[in-house]
């Protein structure tokens, strides 16, 4: 099969498994290239582990650290005449690398929303490893299906209060426009928190917990994101921001929990990033491409796997200092928030055109790394050469 990119809207629905691969290996290459992280953790968690920040994080646990790691994803499989997902071939690729470089690596697909997942980890972690040292909860769905009540729960991207009206790009077309979401209902807000809040975290950490599997003084983080004023009507003022302050709420939870034996609960606020949940979210993409033309001018640009292995090695490990912020959060999205960065942004930003897209933005570098994520545009792959689709987990 020769595979080719195919986007609809938000999302690519190929994949290529020798690009996913070459994907992690570039990231496995720079934190390698870094040197080791002193005092990092040895047997770590990643729930939500295939793309983005979560696989970053277990690949900067792995190959930064020696870390153990144990996987919790869910990616659609391949199978002889169907493409899995990139998650999947991304996973198959990390736990080739790792065990190659002597390391433990075990995987689990299915919802880790759920009970049954839960029980299957933490049998897999007493069974193997013992205890974790780091749990990693990096988990993005659209759905969960409430473990007690068996309810669906759907997420929505949209503000609170009253509509919402800006400019945002569609950047598989290069179209510049003007856009207006209507407010979320009661339930969509509900539903959102259900799905992209804490609960499901506090519920891994209590499992966790009960069953004896944590060490003592272990950490565990959770990701979020703040951004400019310019998307807050639609992020951190939205339905998206009212489930981050419900997981900025389990995180004070879960730490008063850990810290009495010498742990600590985190959140991390990252850079903004091409990922597949933001760029489903309108008003993000533009941003984004505006940022990185800026960035890279600057010299600051970082994607998941700088972003992680700063985090790891400046922030959480190595004797470093947290530097928290006033709520308590770790900023790693620090160089994005320079006021010089922000103020060059907001300049930029009412200039946009569907004209002067490409001279204004770096929509072209958006849209390498958003076919990056699938496996596509990566250097030594023959794009044109037959792939077998079929790559089983290993």
């Amino acid at each position: 099969m020769v595979i080719k990119p195919r986007v609809r809207g938000f999302v690519c629905v190929t994949s290529h498994p020798d690009g996913c691969a070459a994907h992690v290996q570039q990231q496995i290459d720079y934190v390698k290239s870094k040197g080791p992280i002193g005092d990092g953790p040895r047997r770590v968690l990643v729930i939500g582990s295939s793309t983005g920040f979560g696989l970053s994080s277990r690949i900067t646990a792995a190959f930064g650290c020696g870390a153990s790691t144990i996987g919790v994803f869910f990616e659609r499989p391949s199978d002889e005449d169907r493409l899995g997902t990139a998650g999947w071939y991304n996973t198959i690729g990390f736990t080739e690398k790792a065990r190659a470089a002597g390391l433990y690596a075990r995987n689990f697909n299915g919802d880790a929303f759920s009970d049954e997942v839960k029980t299957q980890v933490i049998q897999a972690i007493k069974e193997d490893l013992g205890s974790v040292d780091l749990v990693v909860y990096s988990l993005a769905s659209p759905r969960r299906t409430h473990p007690d009540t068996g309810a669906v729960h759907k997420s929505v991207l949209k503000p609170v209060g009253k509509p919402y009206a800006n400019r945002t790009v569609d950047t598989d077309r290069g179209l510049v426009s003007d856009i207006t979401i209507e407010p979320a209902s009661p339930d969509e807000i509900a539903d959102t928190i259900a799905v992209m809040g804490g609960d499901d975290w506090e519920r891994w950490m209590q499992a966790l917990a009960d069953a004896g599997v944590l060490a003592p003084a272990a950490t565990t983080v959770a990701y979020s994101y703040i951004g400019p004023e310019v998307t807050w009507d639609i992020y951190k003022n939205g339905t998206i921001g009212l489930a981050k302050n419900d997981l900025e709420a389990a995180c004070a939870r879960i730490h008063g929990k850990l810290s009495a034996d010498g742990g600590r609960a985190l959140i991390s606020v990252n850079k903004a990033l091409v990922s597949q949940a933001s760029s489903a979210i309108p008003v993000v993409p533009l941003y984004i491409s505006i940022l990185y033309k800026i960035m890279k001018a600057k010299g600051t640009h970082e994607g998941c796997i700088e972003q992680m292995q700063r985090l790891f090695a400046e922030r959480l490990y190595q004797g470093a200092d947290l530097q928290l912020d006033v709520a308590n959060r770790v900023r790693i999205d620090d160089l994005e928030m320079q006021p010089e960065v922000q103020a060059e942004g907001a300049k930029i930003w009412p200039q946009v055109t569907t004209e002067n897209l490409a001279e204004l933005t770096d929509i072209a570098g958006y849209r390498e790394e958003f076919l990056k994520m699938f496996g596509f545009g990566l250097p030594g792959i023959d794009y044109e050469a037959e792939c077998e689709p079929h790559r089983p987990m290993i």
